[in-house]
């Protein structure tokens, strides 16, 4: 990984999570091996997605903000802060191999820890060239994108991906749940970066993007769709089909509707697993013949005649 995750982001440090995931996306796109065929698009989005899963989890950003970008190998519990602390006996002087000004380490660890302490020359020993590594160190976590189209995301089911690596394509499948949301991340245990020594790997996180759609638009768990009418339909009223993501349903439309009103169809949105489906709402769109038979024109033109109707007037 190359420069702070910060920077490759081009975020500040107090960047909110939404300004993380907005700068985030803007990048995977601009980057991604798929549309960028520039030789080094695809090391820079792996540098993208690596700084992304780190910020974008709460945990893991508190400890790089703390240790820099060596944070994966302060084992957790050790509570050493990067913030001066009083009494200076208790700190490393110099520089920390953190960056940032020196290490202190929290009053109480030794009891924590046991009476002996803790062998900070052994935890520490490779960061400052005195000692080899610090031990086997978990793997990396790591994070891809996962496209999806409306119905796929939808329905859910299985799903065989290829990811590209340092070495082998690696393909497998992966469960889909139903109704999986832009921006949800599906969690596999196991399949990130590999530990050194006998440490575990990391896990992947595939981030669920869903692809521009012709037909529907999806908001949350709302999915919007327009429904093309006659221009009789909407004056008097009708019961047509609307196709959704789940099939064909039903909708009446109420006499005198016009372009632009939405009718919704409850429930019939993206499921939701844990709660309430969203919902469907169907735009009306009135649309005319484009080319008009003798006996159409003959009927428009005497209901030109006889109505006094206006669309420029009317409230």
């Amino acid at each position: 990984m190359a420069g702070d995750y910060y920077e490759v982001l081009g975020v500040s440090r107090t960047a909110s999570a939404e300004e993380l995931q907005r700068a985030y996306r803007k990048l995977a796109r601009q980057h991604h091996p798929d549309v960028n065929q520039d030789p080094g698009a695809e090391e820079r989005f792996k540098e993208i997605s690596e700084a992304y899963s780190v910020l974008s989890d709460p945990d893991t950003r508190r400890r790089y903000d703390r240790f820099g970008p060596d944070f994966r190998q302060i084992p957790e519990g050790y509570e050493a802060y990067a913030d001066a602390a009083p009494g200076g006996e208790r700190g490393w002087p110099g520089n920390s191999p953190f960056g940032g000004g020196r290490v202190w380490v929290d009053s109480d660890i030794g009891e924590r820890f046991g009476a002996g302490g803790i062998d900070f020359e052994g935890l520490f020993g490779g960061l400052f060239g005195s000692r080899g590594p610090a031990g086997p160190v978990p793997g990396a976590d790591q994070l891809a994108e996962l496209e999806l189209s409306v119905e796929e995301a939808y329905r859910g089911g299985l799903r065989r991906i290829t990811l590209s690596g340092a070495g082998e394509p690696t393909s497998f499948e992966v469960t889909i749940p139903p109704g999986a949301a832009d921006g949800q991340r599906i969690r596999l245990a196991g399949r990130g970066g590999q530990g050194s020594g006998e440490a575990p790997p990391g896990d992947l996180y595939l981030v669920v993007r869903i692809a521009p759609h012709p037909r529907y638009r999806v908001s949350g768990r709302d999915i919007s769709v327009d429904l093309l009418l006659a221009p009789w339909e909407a004056a008097l009223g009708a019961t047509v089909p609307v196709l959704t993501p789940g099939g064909e349903a039903k909708v009446r439309v109420p006499a005198g509707s016009s372009s632009g009103r939405r009718l919704r169809l409850r429930g019939e949105g993206m499921p939701n697993p844990r709660g309430t489906p969203g919902d469907l709402y169907a735009e009306l769109k009135i649309t005319v013949p484009r080319r008009l038979t003798p006996r159409e024109r003959e009927l428009f033109e005497a209901l030109s005649s006889d109505s006094a109707f206006d669309p420029r007037s009317s409230t």
